[in-house]
This record gives structure tokens, C-alpha cells and sequence, in this order.
């Protein structure tokens, strides 16, 4: 049963914004009171940490990504965005939401390994 969808991906050439959305399902709606994250995943690559963001509103940001992405949610609407703006190739990805943080403190924010579940992915592709 899906239970994160994520949508918003497409193509877009460089220096554009697109604005990912993750809509949490009925079943995990607490999910969204959690910390989640958004990762991605280029191809040939490991899935690696893009922005997470912890249960009282911090955030988390990947190197490459700051200035640039900005994390937020809705809990009321039990979605999770990314809004991403100065988009470069290399941000050319499957980028996926998850949630389920596994704990272990902010240091883990941004592993993928440390969330028990992620959706489907949407693919974001950036040309030159």
C-alpha cells in the first residue's frame, strides 16, 4: 500500500524551479508530525540526502543543495514539499520523500538508511 506519493518532477532547464510535493496517506497522516527527508538518486549513483527536516520545524540541507532547495510541510495537509530553485544538471535525479525516522540524532537527518519507508520517486531532469 502506497503510502508516500511524490509529484511535481519534470524537465526544466537550468537555472529554472520545480516544487516537489509529498502527500502522506491516511495510514501514516502522523507521519507528517515526524521528521522526514527527501533524497534522491542519479543514475549510476547511491541514493543520497537532499533535505530533511526534524519534528519541532529545523532543517537540514545537503551542501549542494543550500541556498537553493527549501524544505517545508503542511501538517494539515499532510504533505511535505521541496521547493527547488537555480536548478543545475547535476541535480538531475529520481528524488524520492521518506519518513519513518529511525532516530539517532540530527546527524542522521540526511542518511537514507535511517527512514523506514519511501515512495515511488518522481524524476526531476535539468538540462544545460
Amino acid at each position: 500500500q502506497v503510502q508516500l506519493m511524490e509529484s511535481g518532477g519534470g524537465s526544466v532547464q537550468a537555472g529554472g524551479s520545480l516544487l516537489l510535493s509529498c502527500k502522506v496517506s491516511e495510514l501514516t497522516y502522523m507521519w507528517i508530525s515526524y521528521p522526514m527527508g527527501w533524497f534522491r538518486q542519479a543514475p549510476g549513483k547511491e541514493r543520497e540526502g537532499v533535505a530533511a527536516i526534524a519534528s519541532g520545524g529545523p532543517t537540514f540541507y545537503a551542501d549542494s543543495v543550500k541556498g537553493r532547495f527549501t524544505i517545508s510541510k503542511s501538517d494539515t495537509k499532510g504533505t511535505l514539499y521541496l521547493q527547488m530553485n537555480s536548478l543545475k544538471p547535476e541535480d538531475t535525479a529520481i528524488y524520492y520523500c521518506a519518513g519513518g525516522f529511525l532516530g539517532g540524532g540530527d546527524r542522521f537527518r540526511l542518511h537514507p538508511t535511517k527512514y523506514s519507508t519511501s515512495g515511488q520517486g518522481t524524476q526531476v531532469t535539468v538540462s544545460s
